[in-house]
């Protein structure tokens, strides 16, 4: 077992619990109220990140052991069937339950989703590579091309609904708040097709109410972060973490993995870049946390990427960081989330604090 990973893990939920704690009141620990990146915004893509490269390492590890399968199939349904039943209960947790205003999606409903597309992908493909073929230096990428042709399927579903997609009322391919932006011209169109779909499935009441963007722009439409068409680019996400895990298992040497990601993060880090003109708003496709949009997901691979490099180095390789404290919470990460969202208003996990930095902190 990879230390790094449970370090990796750890970083991302630790920090992940301590925005929702407001961050200590500093700027960089609120998500942004629409394009562009802060801390906040990196945490739960990280988490969807390693749970593939976690995917990857424990599925071969099952078909190693003789599993058939069809049973890591069902086990998979199983654990996607339990998380996403966990997330709907965590995500009307607060307050009386009432089915007429149920939230459907959420944090671990997204997750739960993810996991049950590639886990079903990965348990039916995963293959064995021979290390002596003739495309042996790219071994990683072409031993799988069945899952990339499923997966980048994935991403031309998730562009031609966002850019093509009519949403009434509204332009073809708008990826604003809605709102006050552009003096109110498109005030109801918050979220473009992305808000649109979710209504279309969920209903306005069903959702997510309370958008970053809701007090800056004054926007009343309500828009889900963990919605429908973000799942899509949720899991190309994965699927890249899950590739990750696929450069541990070929590739033996530490210094031909790191070299692996280490381009893996260039090539990711360059597409997004010039999806978003490496602007904050003036790109083809911004950087958005709220849209889940293909530049967002693919900036937070290249910056996955590297951490795990430096998590790999640090934790596994020249063991100059044991990844304390961060290791633990990492080993039980569900548990801890789950806890941490169940006990968020009882003492001693959460109490009342002033308006002083050193209180909040």
């Amino acid at each position: 077992r990879l230390k790094s990973l449970d370090t990796f893990r750890g970083i991302s939920l630790v920090i992940m619990i301590f925005v929702n704690y407001r961050g200590g009141g500093y700027w960089f620990f609120r998500h942004s109220a629409w394009n562009g990146l802060t801390l906040a915004d990196l945490v739960f893509p990280w988490f969807v990140f390693i749970m593939g490269t976690s995917m990857a390492l424990s599925f071969r590890g099952a078909l190693r052991r003789g599993i058939p399968r069809f049973k890591l199939i069902l086990k998979v349904l199983k654990r996607a069937m339990i998380l996403f039943a966990l997330g709907v209960m965590i995500s009307n947790s607060k307050g009386a339950f009432d089915l007429r205003t149920l939230r459907v999606p959420g944090v671990l409903q997204r997750l739960a989703l993810t996991y049950l597309v590639l886990g079903i992908m990965e348990a039916a493909l995963a293959k064995s590579h021979d290390p002596h073929q003739w495309w042996s230096l790219v071994r990683d990428v072409v031993g799988n091309l069945g899952q990339w042709a499923a997966v980048l399927m994935f991403v031309a579903v998730h562009c031609c609904l966002t850019f093509l997609l009519p949403v009434p009322g509204c332009p073809k391919g708008y990826l604003g708040p809605g709102g006050l932006q552009h003096g109110g011209a498109y005030e109801n169109c918050t979220g473009g097709a992305t808000a649109y779909i979710d209504r279309m499935i969920f209903g306005t009441e069903h959702m997510y109410g309370h958008p970053t963007c809701m007090i800056p722009y004054q926007t009343t439409v309500p828009l889900d972060p963990e919605g429908v068409l973000g799942t899509l680019t949720s899991i190309f996400l994965c699927f890249l973490g899950l590739q990750a895990g696929k450069v541990i298992l070929i590739f033996q040497g530490w210094k031909s993995r790191v070299s692996r990601w280490m381009c893996w993060s260039l090539v990711t880090g360059l597409v997004a870049g010039c999806l978003c003109k490496f602007s904050a708003e003036d790109g083809f496709i911004p950087i958005n946390k709220n849209l889940w949009s293909l530049s967002y997901v693919m900036a937070l691979a290249s910056m996955a990427f590297l951490l795990l490099s430096v998590c790999f180095l640090a934790v596994d390789i020249f063991r100059v960081w044991s990844g304390a404290p961060f290791i633990y919470p990492g080993m039980n990460s569900i548990v801890i989330y789950l806890l941490h969202e169940i006990l968020h208003w009882y003492f001693p996990v959460q109490f009342k604090v002033g308006e002083t930095h050193a209180e909040q902190l």
